[in-house]
């Protein structure tokens, strides 16, 4: 895609590399998508500013005008350049899916709205109108599933803290999106980067940011949790996982 072709690429605001990156991949859409582009939208660590250039990735939003076969076709075609890039295969959606959408990935959506640069086309997300007892709903739905991946975790990689150390890190990287959306349940203000989600969130949901303060150095610093640490880590995990979901479950919606 060029500004020749009447389509205005903005990558201001993101990482140098990350906007190298989603320029290749915005021309190529538009060369290859021509009409059927409707929009291309940076979302998570790079949009949010936790972004690090050895070890994330660049997620991207793609909204299509009709969902086509050949398109998979092509996207796949890019598959090893995106890779050098460290582009992950966008999320490739249209706007009457994301409408259809609302109710079960409401907690996602969100996110995109908080967190989220345009790169071409109309925002996709600045307009919708997502209800409180989904996004309710999904959160509980969600920390009841990461409480049974943790159980499961343990019991299947056999307590080894390096395997389960892993799951834990991609846990509380989950929580952060999770406890974004309770926030916002509680129309409360909601932090965009991953460290103050959860010192944000700590008060108004009883936990204890101390109790996994090594499990959050560990996740940004993009290393496994100390081993010496790891049975109390896993054990105040669990319990922190376990109480919000209690929480979400008596959470009173207003409005």
């Amino acid at each position: 895609m060029s500004e020749e072709s009447g389509r205005a690429i903005n990558v201001a605001g993101l990482p140098e590399d990350v906007g190298l990156a989603v320029r290749y991949l915005a021309e190529q859409l538009g060369q290859d998508l021509g009409g059927d582009l409707e929009s291309l939208t940076v979302v998570g660590s790079a949009a949010a500013g936790d972004f690090h250039p050895r070890y994330s990735d660049i997620n991207t939003v793609l909204v299509l005008a009709r969902r086509r076969h050949e398109t998979l076709q092509r996207l796949a075609g890019y598959g090893v350049s995106m890779g050098k890039r460290k582009l992950k295969a966008p999320l490739l959606m249209t706007a009457e899916y994301i409408q259809r959408s609302l109710d079960v990935f409401g907690m996602e959506f969100l996110d995109f709205q908080l967190n989220h640069r345009m790169v071409c086309g109309p925002d996709p997300f600045a307009d919708l109108e997502i209800r409180k007892n989904d996004v309710r709903l999904q959160c509980e739905r969600q920390l009841k599933s990461a409480l049974i991946k943790l159980r499961q975790s343990y019991i299947t990689l056999m307590g080894k803290p390096k395997l389960v150390g892993r799951v834990m890190v991609e846990c509380l990287g989950e929580l952060a999106v999770i406890l974004r959306a309770m926030l916002w349940l509680k129309d409360m203000e909601r932090p965009r980067e991953f460290e103050p989600t959860l010192r944000k969130a700590a008060e108004p949901f009883s936990f204890k940011v101390d109790d996994i303060s090594e499990l959050i150095a560990a996740k940004k610093e993009y290393r496994l949790p100390d081993k010496s640490e790891f049975e109390l880590l896993f054990q105040n995990l669990y319990q922190m996982v376990d109480n919000l979901s209690r929480q979400v479950d008596q959470l009173e919606i207003s409005g």
